[in-house]
């Protein structure tokens, strides 16, 4: 068996990662979970998985887990999220240096073989060219939630360069799919259209982001896994298709067939980036297929919700 370690492990895309991995029969994984923003139902039951209700800010919770388990690998997803709840709770996010501090020190003493560390598009800030290149593009976002990021993929070369540990840093580009909670754009826009009720859109929806559904981020990570492929690199992991807020709105409208109607509100003040969009040639070269568009994706999560 391969241990693995997934923090923030109640949430969507850590989860999802839970399930993927127990479904290829080799891995014994352990999620941990403050529950500040998981949710209980997305723990597994599977017989080679172990939930623990735990903070990886503090060291005593974070530590009892890594000691008693020998992991060959962790994914490090704990992290406060949304951008509302990062923009409102600045002390919070900057808390999370913290749990930086503790999994990269256990991991060191620990002998873990690599650290996936999920990085984020923000720490690109605002664009100077498109697509966002891991190499060439500045990282120059101020904001707490991007800087935390920053610090981690410190972290990630100051303990491989120092102490030997390998990482990948994963930088995602808005992930979407069934699990997602409703901080999140495409679950909150499909929540207002499946209930008929306004889709309200921060400015005049000009923003264009690009949206990745989570079996291509899956299929992606495990490959790099197991692969021991992008070792002590960085990577973007997301679709370089291109869309506007307002058209992810009207995509979302047309295939409930919703009589939502689009408002828009104010902008935001800070934290709304005018435009993002990977240059994703190396998630392509390892998947080697197309991605899976955006009406495809909204369709299979219609397909779940009916499921239920």
């Amino acid at each position: 068996m391969i241990n693995v370690l997934i923090t923030g492990g109640a949430g969507f895309i850590p989860s999802s990662l839970a399930d993927a991995l127990l479904d290829k029969g080799n891995y014994f994984v352990v999620a941990v979970d403050n529950l500040l923003t998981g949710s209980r139902n997305n723990i597994s039951k599977h017989e080679n998985y172990k939930f623990i209700k735990c903070d990886v800010n503090n060291y005593r919770d974070i530590s009892a887990v890594m000691l008693n388990y020998k992991f060959d690998y962790v994914f490090h997803y704990a992290a406060v999220v949304g951008v509302l709840r990062t923009l409102d709770n600045p002390k919070m996010v900057l808390d999370d240096i913290k749990g930086l501090q503790n999994v990269f020190e256990l991991s060191k003493n620990t002998g873990v073989k690599r650290i996936f560390f999920s990085s984020s598009s923000e720490v690109y800030g605002e664009p100077v060219h498109l697509p966002q290149n891991e190499y060439q593009t500045p990282l120059n976002s101020r904001l707490p939630y991007a800087v935390v990021k920053n610090i981690g993929e410190c972290f990630c070369r100051s303990y491989m360069e120092e102490f030997g540990l390998n990482y990948t840093i994963l930088r995602f580009f808005n992930t979407y799919g069934p699990r997602q909670s409703e901080d999140f754009v495409v679950s909150k826009f499909l929540h207002a259209a499946l209930n008929n009720k306004d889709i309200t859109i921060y400015g005049d929806g000009s923003q264009t982001r690009t949206f990745c559904y989570i079996t291509d981020n899956l299929e992606f990570k495990i490959k790099i896994l197991e692969n021991d492929m992008f070792v002590n690199d960085v990577v973007n992991v997301g679709n370089d298709k291109l869309t506007s807020v307002a058209e992810l709105a009207q995509t979302i409208i047309k295939c409930t067939g919703s009589s939502s109607k689009i408002v828009n509100l104010p902008p935001l003040k800070e934290g709304d980036m005018t435009r993002r969009q990977p240059d994703n040639a190396k998630m392509l070269s390892v998947l080697n297929r197309p991605l899976v568009s955006l009406d495809m994706g909204i369709s299979e999560i219609l397909k779940s919700r009916n499921a239920k």
